[in-house]
């Protein structure tokens, strides 16, 4: 395992000058994934202008991956559902928050998290498994790490685990999905950066295309990512003609075997 990342508010007044320093542009890298597997801002925008369920019926039409995978289960849920989707690449973690360090009253502050963060491109989702028997007691993500994580070109977070602080994260609109919500930080603290994990039953690996809404979280492949889109419209033009005629006079079960034979 690697070295352990402090929980917020464990430092008085180190997190304020972390943060100053993020809003001031201090050490940003450059992104190390290819240029070719990003999407515009033409296509995230086209992205986002979708729900999560017509992305995901979207994805299906292409064959890519089994119908029941892909997405996250129930237990992760989306804390602001009137939020517009989340789309972003996808910066991933362990999390643990019951026990405390050896030796110490916190776990230590590292920027190596958050040059790792760096690595991914713009926009940028956290996502954390909670390795703990039960996950959710303590909560790393506050107001103070939500601030620090904006400046780093975050838009969201994903947990299977636990957030707090709410009402002062969602002024900042900044998305969360998560398992649970709490009242505290415990000892929370992250490692296996970069690690390939598990959230709600979805496989993320680093980098990944993530959307989410008040529906759940999914992965979209970036190989048909920026197909989604039209592939969608289609669809939509499909399902628009069966709901009108359902809402139609004419509607029978006959009628409604004929309309969808001439659809397939």
């Amino acid at each position: 395992m690697g070295k352990e990342v402090w929980h917020d508010g464990c430092r008085a007044g180190g997190a304020g000058a972390s943060a100053y320093q993020f809003q001031q542009g201090k050490g940003f890298g450059r992104s190390e994934m290819s240029a070719e597997s990003v999407l515009t801002a033409g296509q995230m925008a086209a992205l986002r202008r979708m729900d999560t369920c017509t992305v995901s019926n979207a994805i299906e039409t292409f064959g890519v991956r089994l119908r029941n995978t892909g997405f996250a289960n129930a237990s992760v849920r989306c804390v602001f559902p009137e939020f517009p989707p989340l789309v972003g690449y996808a910066a991933t973690a362990r999390l643990r928050s019951v026990d405390p360090p050896i030796g110490k009253r916190s776990f230590q502050d590292r920027s190596d998290w958050w040059q790792d963060i760096l690595r991914i491109p713009e926009p940028r989702i956290v996502v954390l498994q909670d390795m703990d028997d039960k996950p959710g007691l303590g909560a790393f993500i506050g107001d103070v790490h939500a601030a620090m994580l904006t400046a780093l070109g975050c838009v969201g977070y994903v947990t299977n685990g636990a957030v707090r602080e709410l009402p002062e994260i969602k002024s900042m609109g900044f998305h969360l999905f998560a398992g649970e919500v709490t009242v505290s930080h415990a000892y929370a603290h992250i490692f296996d950066l970069g690690a390939t994990i598990e959230v709600g039953g979805l496989t993320v690996e680093p980098g990944d295309l993530l959307h989410g809404d008040r529906h759940g979280v999914l992965t979209v492949p970036k190989d048909i990512a920026a197909e989604v889109p039209a592939a969608a419209a289609r669809l939509r033009e499909t399902e628009d003609r069966i709901i009108a005629f359902c809402q139609s006079e004419e509607f029978s079960v006959d009628k409604l075997r004929e309309v969808l034979k001439q659809l397939d």
